[in-house]
């Protein structure tokens, strides 16, 4: 054997041997490049767009032509240009997917910079709601490990959605209702049902053909449906998507509320517009060989939606509910949570460095002001015949998850630089207290007494230094907490004067004692003459021309149908209380009965259902129809009607009044 070939058999060896010292090493590489933060996500390959094979080929040039873009995006941002910086970060984002940065800041230019100089609610909801899904359906898919990008998200969900800052913040809460309504419908009241109701869309199948093998019978439902669908358009081709589920939603409404809905002329108009869908849906529902075709077909459709056009996991949705309580997603502070709790979930992992620390800090304050905004404002009454805005009301059944919360989140940051865990502190007093008197105007009262003992334990006596601020009388101490802070926190009324009615109905009229019905009606009276002669309370501005407060307002207004809607269906309250309240309600209100009974119905007779007591007395006679129930219905038809032509004239209004100026 020659020397030459001794040589070049040598360094076949080294080479092989470094391939295989090499190879081992890699796994350890990569975990350690994820552990720092040293890659973009957890599959360097994951979501990347055709567009970066372009941004390949360029090569090195491509991070020069980034940074060039970046530092005119900044600059033409600092000169007020937001229109034309869209260009420029558009294309950053495209060459550069995994820069998060460009996503927050392309987001944020649209939700907020741009959106704000546009002169009608319906414009401006274009730009906020385009800076949400940049966000949502394409920064996160591409960066589904960057911290930042859910905790902006976050915020804009909880700010400028669910918040009160903006001038058409009553148009943005009404959209994302209606948008939500559709897809998953409305939620069961009772935790358990609702848990069940979301986790059956989890469990829903990924695929058609994954639901097919489930339920065989789904094949020919969508085979009529589209039979049906070409018979009626040649040109409309049925597909399994978010617009099946919106006409789907608008049905089963028409059918909840037919009598209201043909008083309205919704089904003329749906057959004006065409839409003979509906007659066709009316055909295949009642036919019982589709029964189970259908839950199959809807849970399908809504978990493919859920995937492909909002990437959210219907899985972590179902998981969030069970861990956290009776989660709406029509209301944004649910998304706000969702988003922020998924943030730590799946990205906080990636973020463990010092400098990280305020960014994770920050995200989880975000969970706690979503939870503090859903223990608030939790509850969502949404009519879709109604032009008014969607009603807000107190779910207290957040108060507890709070808490369980602050000690989480106190315990993870209590050696964190700065005011660290202690800035969780100021969080829990302010909500505590405010929750001691909604829970006091409640009529639970021991509860209201347990959560002031035990701040007293934390921070009072039992604190350090001890102190007596709380050690006081729970009369006194609601009486200090209510002193002026409708003028600070307006959005507090609402959760008062339904508290109070509600304990005026178990107490007032399940008790026979009508005085208290009548202290806590004077009451819920006094709140809302304040919101609505109190000035500073009720301006109006020139986007939507009404007050920025209206919902308020709204709610206050309703807070009597708000409360007994809210109590009939509570599933804390023994059935036998709320058969009592319900037969002797007429005494003081004889109007309510009528007003709840459709909204009612439906998931009290699901809910009563599963009750021994149904065994031994019909829902007919433990709930029955109130008297002049169709005359009602006519009524509220035409007040419908007159409400959402005097809205479309206002709406008309403000936006000449906007052009013009």
């Amino acid at each position: 054997m020659g020397r030459d070939r001794i040589i070049q058999i040598v360094m076949c060896g080294i080479v092989i041997l470094g391939l295989s010292i090499g190879g081992g090493l890699l796994g350890n590489l990569i975990e350690k490049s994820e552990a720092n933060g040293l890659r973009y996500t957890d599959n360097a390959d994951e979501n990347m767009p055709p567009f970066v094979a372009l941004g390949t080929a360029i090569g090195a040039v491509r991070g020069l032509i980034v940074d060039y873009l970046w530092i005119k995006a900044n600059m033409m941002v600092d000169r007020g240009q937001y229109y034309q910086v869209m260009e420029d970060t558009d294309l950053i984002t495209k060459l550069q997917p995994r820069f998060a940065p460009v996503w927050v800041f392309h987001g944020h230019n649209m939700a907020y910079n741009i959106s704000v100089a546009t002169n009608t609610p319906e414009e401006r909801w274009e730009w906020v709601k385009a800076g949400i899904d940049l966000v949502r359906n394409r920064g996160l898919r591409y960066n589904p490990n960057d911290l930042e990008l859910h905790k902006e998200l976050a915020f804009w969900l909880s700010h400028k959605v669910g918040g009160y800052t903006d001038d058409a913040h009553l148009f943005y809460k009404k959209e994302w209702a209606r948008e939500w309504h559709d897809l998953l419908g409305e939620p069961p009241v009772d935790l358990d049902a609702r848990i069940a109701w979301i986790q059956e869309i989890a469990d829903a199948p990924a695929t058609y053909e994954a639901a097919i093998e489930r339920t065989p019978e789904v094949a020919e439902l969508v085979q009529r449906l589209r039979d049906g669908v070409s018979d009626i358009d040649e040109t409309f081709e049925f597909e399994i998507d978010q617009r099946f589920l919106e006409l789907y939603s608008l049905w089963d409404a028409i059918n909840q509320q037919s009598y209201i809905a043909e008083k309205l002329g919704f089904q003329e108009e749906l057959d004006r517009k065409g839409s003979r869908m509906f007659s066709l849906f009316n055909d295949l529902s009642q036919e019982p060989y589709f029964a189970e075709a259908w839950k199959t077909l809807i849970a399908h459709a809504r978990k493919r939606v859920l995937l492909d056009e909002y990437n959210m996991d219907p899985a972590l949705m179902a998981q969030y509910t069970e861990e956290v309580g009776p989660l709406d997603w029509r209301n944004p502070h649910t998304h706000s949570y969702y988003w922020s709790r998924r943030g730590s979930d799946l990205a906080e992992f990636r973020s463990v460095s010092e400098k990280d620390e305020t960014l994770r800090i920050n995200n989880d304050r975000q969970q706690a002001h979503a939870l503090q905004a859903l223990a608030r404002t939790g509850r969502i009454y949404y009519d879709p015949f109604s032009p008014g805005f969607p009603g807000q009301s107190p779910e207290p059944r957040f108060i507890d998850t709070i808490d369980d919360h602050f000690e989480r989140f106190y315990v993870k940051y209590f050696d964190a630089k700065g005011a660290g865990g202690e800035t969780f502190i100021v969080f829990i007093k302010n909500f505590l207290s405010g929750a001691i008197r909604e829970l006091y105007r409640f009529g639970e009262i021991e509860r209201a007494q347990n959560l002031l003992d035990l701040l007293d334990s934390r921070f009072g006596r039992g604190g350090f230094p001890p102190n007596n601020q709380y050690a006081i009388d729970l009369d006194v101490f609601v009486a200090k907490e209510t002193q002026g802070e409708y003028e600070r926190q307006p959005h507090m009324a609402p959760a008062d004067v339904v508290g109070a009615l509600r304990y005026g109905y178990r107490v007032g009229v399940g008790e026979n004692r009508p005085e208290v019905y009548r202290e806590s009606a004077a009451f819920a009276k006094w709140v809302t003459d304040y919101f609505r002669n109190t000035e500073n309370q009720n301006f109006t501005t020139k986007m939507n021309g009404v007050g920025r407060l209206r919902d308020i307002l709204a709610t206050l207004d309703k807070s009597a149908q708000i409360a007994f809607l809210q109590l009939m269906l509570d599933p804390v309250v023994p059935f036998e209380e709320r058969m009592t309240i319900w037969a002797q309600i007429d005494d003081l209100e004889p109007q309510l009965r009528l007003r709840v009974y459709d909204q009612m119905i439906r998931p009290l007779s699901m809910e009563y259902a599963r009750s021994p007591l149904s065994q031994a007395i019909p829902l007919d006679e433990a709930f029955p129809e109130p008297p002049g129930l169709e005359a009602f219905r006519a009524q509220v038809a035409l007040e419908l009607a007159a409400e959402r032509e005097a809205m479309e004239s206002l709406e008309v209004g403000a936006k000449q009044k906007s052009l013009g100026e």
